[in-house]
């Protein structure tokens, strides 16, 4: 498939960003021999504070990109990965994207996206023209293809599939998402034309790193939504042994594996029993990192065994419901090495209705705490930095 401008244009621009690091760093280190860097470094951080851009009063990352504690110069390189939670462009949100373009939900969020290397959001929608609506179910979506080149173009690089939306429009519909998002340059984890393609990982690779997605659901209305030896559908993990499996085929080919799960009960903002028993088996098998979905609220974060899990980044673009909690959002950035490792970062949104909008610091500042407060051994800097609690 060959790259759209829009891509070519994303891509150069990390490749300037790229050379122009590599350039500085050698530079500093010259100036470091003389006494002068810290000077040179002062007057650096000047001039890119005077010349940030976007809303005065919202949380932000560096501009540099790098995370907390990473020093200036490091040696070893990283893959800065971007996730968010739920999107989806249906019902309310879609007549809203109509009006204002299917651009919008991403006014505050594209340039976050760009500057990555990868960007991963849970699609909790089929996208499609056609298909039969699942029986049954209170919500049933269907997002418009028009929808898709925005999202590529705003910088969404994978989506999960793994959830209890992707075939609201039956096996048809499945199958047109997976010919929509193929031709818009999105790579998806967690359905697929047979169990195989369903189970197995997208395989990314950025500065060196070797990085692979899997997405796995908890969460199906039925077993109709299995993935099956010659059947579309999902990845199922109601037990940890056929997505452990495929975790330690990747773990094989990889050198960072990131695990997509779709699980939980919806606007309880803690973790169940089988989100902390599927998260453990996962990063027992070979799993770096974990991110959950479904929920529609944010829950905490945890480390367990060196490894972090996410449990829920709630909605992201979705419809609004009357519960407050759901207004809640992140952007989860993940900046991982090639020995698994990772340093996260969350910066604090709010979801309004079909878009994703930065809190103020004061704000911001809050939802930090209450993060916190319903995470386990975990405790969040004042600029989103996610650290193990000191024991």
């Amino acid at each position: 498939m060959h790259a759209t401008r829009t891509e070519r244009l994303r891509a150069e621009r990390k490749r300037k960003r790229s050379r122009a690091r590599r350039w500085f760093m050698g530079i500093a280190g010259l100036l470091l021999l003389a006494g002068l860097a810290d000077a040179l470094l002062r007057s650096a951080q000047d001039k890119g504070n005077a010349g940030s851009s976007g809303p005065v009063d919202t949380i932000r990352p560096a501009a540099s990109g790098r995370q907390e504690g990473e020093e200036e110069g490091a040696a070893e390189p990283v893959v800065r990965l971007t996730f968010v939670g739920d999107v989806m462009m249906s019902g309310n949100v879609e007549s809203l994207l109509k009006a204002k373009g299917y651009d919008f939900p991403y006014a505050y969020v594209k340039t976050l996206f760009q500057q990555d290397d990868c960007t991963i959001a849970n699609l909790e929608t089929p996208v499609t023209e056609r298909g039969t609506p699942a029986p049954n179910k209170e919500y049933v979506y269907k997002s418009p293809p028009a929808a898709i080149p925005p999202l590529k173009a705003a910088g969404m690089d994978v989506v999960n599939l793994a959830n209890n939306h992707s075939m609201d429009q039956g096996e048809e519909g499945l199958l047109d998402t997976f010919r929509i998002l193929e031709e818009n340059g999105i790579d998806y984890v967690g359905a697929g034309a047979d169990a195989t393609r369903a189970y197995q990982p997208v395989m990314v690779e950025r500065n060196g790193i070797k990085v692979a997605f899997l997405g796995f659901s908890r969460v199906v209305p039925n077993v109709g939504w299995y993935a099956g030896t010659s059947k579309p559908g999902v990845a199922i993990s109601y037990e940890p042994t056929r997505a452990a499996e495929a975790i330690a085929a990747a773990r094989k080919q990889a050198d960072l594996v990131v695990v997509i799960a779709h699980w939980g009960q919806e606007k309880v903002d803690y973790p169940v029993d089988h989100q902390k028993e599927l998260a453990r088996a996962y990063i027992h098998a070979g799993a770096d990192l974990v991110v959950g979905s479904h929920p529609h609220v944010l829950q905490g974060f945890e480390s367990y065994n060196g490894k972090w899990i996410a449990y829920s980044l709630g909605n992201f673009v979705f419809t609004r419901s009357s519960v407050a909690k759901t207004w809640e959002t992140m952007v989860l950035q993940a900046a991982c090495t090639k020995r698994g490792t990772c340093t996260l970062k969350m910066l604090p949104f709010r979801a309004e209705l079909g878009q994703a909008v930065p809190m103020n610091k004061q704000d911001g500042a809050r939802l930090i705490r209450r993060v916190e407060s319903i995470s386990t051994g975990v405790r969040v800097e004042p600029d989103g930095s996610v650290k193990e609690a000191a024991h």
